[in-house]
């Protein structure tokens, strides 16, 4: 500022001083100042005189009025400004023609009267104040995490709650359960403070005690902000907080887990519980059937006894007794019955039941509960169910009714309650065989295991005919199984192996018959392996897979049609020569030499009828005397010891007769 202006200040402040000590009559109090509003960080814009009243003043002064002393702040000369040196140089600047003053990047500083004084072509003078306002940031609490005891007599700290950078400071509001607190003597306290940040900004802290009670346990607490803006009034919320309350406990109970129906073998616990917080000492005490009298017993340190697998000697009256450690009162919760409920262990009789094949057995089942208890009986290997009840009957008993059966008795009010006994039942017999006889496909001196398996009872034992290291494994009570490894040799080969199975009863045999892998495909000579024979027709013996070959079937069929096409040729020719009797009254026969009469007696009989017969008619189809004629009946046509294909050489003779 120069020199003229800070003595135009002087003055102007020296006159304004004598004005209102003098009292001068007839002078009014200056008007009230103009309110402009801003946020930090924002924009005012500054107008010398209302905003309806034209302005065009060549000579305008503003000022800058902070505890009543005004400084020149802008100057403006024919509609041109200068700042003056100092906080507003750089944040000040001119609009409308020179009659509206901008001031930028408004801060809490700034809030104050601005005075404006137009020389030309009038005096006037215009007064401004600026309002500047900030929002706070949102509110955060912090809960008393000590808690808070009901038996206190004095308020205690239940949370606090601040509010930050704001302006001005703004109103706090406490809540509990969404009705507003209020100060209550002796109840309820609220106890506010701000802090001017150096940016001249506000934090609010404020802090709300009280005199809780019991019931406050589950109270919401929360404070809200007040705060004002140009655009208006605004609040912000922070979260809701609970606060421990501690108090006494007034009741004891017990609770057991799982409800419902309990049952053996079940996870079971008893817990006590109480009202208060932090809850008693608890001990639980079960009474002595016995004696009457209550027990006590050693429960976990959260005041939980737990059984992890019930038993029926754990039923009984339990009681759960609370110990305050501050006020020493003790608490007895009512007494409650836990009842287990169970199954004994199943018998059968008899327990080891047998009976010979075709007779008849009965087996019984017992169990006792403290429920209605239903029986069934199962297959064991099916899981098949026989019969509901408690007796099972057999009768004309075969070998397949052997093996076990199991009995279970179940609760049907308690789900999941169930025992069962398995018992196995021996048909008596002797030993039972899978095949009498069955091929196998080896190489020549490989190693291999030959398995034989039977049943029986009594249980057999099994050898063999052959040296070798043999192992038997227990299929059940009443089969095992015997694998024998054996080395094959031209002696093995040539008589197979016998697996003989024998108890007190009887025996029984499986012969296995061993052949060369490589004879399975060296044509016609190749015998392959026939359908076992079964030893017992309940049983099934898989059949060893044999290759199969088009060719030797197109080989073999070719031969067979060859074969029957000489055969047919012989009797044809025999008949053509009467040494064939068919149909007559006597029979011929054909004499060998007695180095021939080892040979095999063909007897070929035929059921069709006469006019079926055309092949032994001969091509011309001629009919034959009555006497040469079956007559309806088969033509019985004996070829007695015949030579077969050498009988007609090659020089085509005849055979004598007798």
């Amino acid at each position: 500022m120069g020199p003229s202006g800070l003595i135009y200040a002087l003055l102007l402040a020296a006159c304004c001083c004598c004005r209102r000590a003098a009292g001068v009559p007839g002078e009014a109090e200056p008007p009230e100042p103009e309110l402009v509003e801003a946020e930090v960080g924002g924009t005012a814009l500054l107008k010398c005189g209302p905003s309806h009243s034209p302005g065009n003043f060549s000579q305008v002064d503003w000022f800058s009025v902070h505890k009543e002393k005004p400084t020149l702040i802008f100057r403006v000369r024919k509609g041109q400004g200068q700042s003056e040196p100092g906080e507003y140089q750089q944040r000040l600047s001119l609009q409308d023609r020179g009659t509206t003053l901008v001031l930028s990047h408004i801060t809490p500083h700034d809030e104050r009267i601005f005075l404006c004084q137009a020389k030309r072509p009038q005096s006037h003078e215009h007064r401004i104040q600026l309002r500047v306002y900030k929002a706070p940031e949102e509110p955060t609490i912090q809960v008393n995490a000590l808690g808070i005891s009901v038996s206190s007599k004095e308020p205690e700290e239940v949370a606090t709650c601040v509010g930050r950078n704001g302006y001005p400071v703004p109103q706090v509001i406490w809540y509990k359960n969404g009705h507003s607190l209020k100060e209550e003597k002796n109840r309820v306290h609220i106890q506010s403070s701000q802090i001017v940040e150096s940016s001249g900004l506000y934090t609010l802290e404020s802090v709300l005690k009280a005199q809780l009670v019991k019931e406050d346990k589950d109270a919401r607490f929360y404070c809200e902000l007040n705060y004002r803006l140009p655009s208006g009034n605004h609040m912000k919320e922070s979260r809701e907080v609970n606060v421990q309350v501690f108090y006494p406990a007034e009741k004891v109970w017990l609770e057991v887990e799982p409800m419902g129906a309990l049952k053996e073998g079940d996870r079971v616990e008893i817990r006590c519980l109480a009202d208060g917080n932090p809850p008693p000492h608890f001990t639980i005490s079960k009474q002595n059937l016995g004696t009457k009298e209550m027990e006590e017993m050693t429960p976990e340190d959260n005041g939980a006894l737990v059984l992890e697998s019930a038993q029926k000697e754990h039923s009984g009256l339990y009681q759960c007794q609370g110990l305050d450690l501050e006020t020493m009162a003790s608490l007895l919760s009512d007494p409650q019955e836990l009842l287990v409920n169970y199954v004994s262990a199943v018998r059968v009789s008899p327990a080891a039941p047998e009976s010979p094949e075709g007779g008849s057995l009965t087996l019984t089942c017992e169990a006792e509960s403290n429920q209605a208890v239903e029986f069934q009986w199962l297959r064991e290997k099916t899981g098949q169910v026989l019969e509901k009840g408690s007796v099972l009957q057999f009768h004309n008993l075969k070998r397949e009714a052997g093996g076990g059966y199991r009995c279970m008795a179940s609760v049907p009010s308690v789900p999941g309650l169930n025992r069962t006994q398995l018992v196995h039942v021996a048909v008596l017999g002797s030993p039972w065989m899978t095949s009498r006889e069955r091929k196998m496909w080896v190489r020549e001196n490989e190693v291999l295991n030959l398995s034989c398996e039977a049943s029986g009872h009594p249980r057999p034992s099994i050898s063999w005919s052959v040296a070798g290291t043999a192992q038997e494994q227990d299929q059940d009570p009443q089969g095992v199984l015997s694998v024998l490894n054996v080395l094959v040799t031209p002696e093995l080969l040539r008589t197979g192996a016998e697996c003989v199975a024998s108890n007190s009863l009887g025996r029984n045999t499986t012969t296995i018959f061993l052949e060369l892998a490589s004879s399975r495909s060296t044509g016609l000579g190749t015998s392959t392996a026939s359908p076992s024979v079964r030893a017992n027709g309940t049983s099934t013996e898989k059949k060893l897979p044999e290759p199969e070959s088009k060719g030797v079937a197109i080989v073999a069929v070719t031969v067979c049609v060859l074969v029957l096409a000489v055969l047919g040729a012989s009797l044809y020719f025999f008949y053509k020569k009467g040494k064939l009797p068919c149909g007559r009254s006597g029979k011929q026969e054909i004499t060998l030499p007695p180095s021939r009469k080892s040979e095999f007696v063909v007897e070929v009989k035929s059921d069709k009828l006469p006019e079926e017969m055309g092949l032994l008619q001969g091509s011309s189809g001629d009919q034959r005397a009555p006497g040469d004629q079956v007559g309806g009946s088969s033509c019985g046509q004996r070829l007695t010891q015949l030579q077969g294909s050498r009988a007609a050489g090659a020089d085509g003779s005849r055979v004598p007769e007798h």
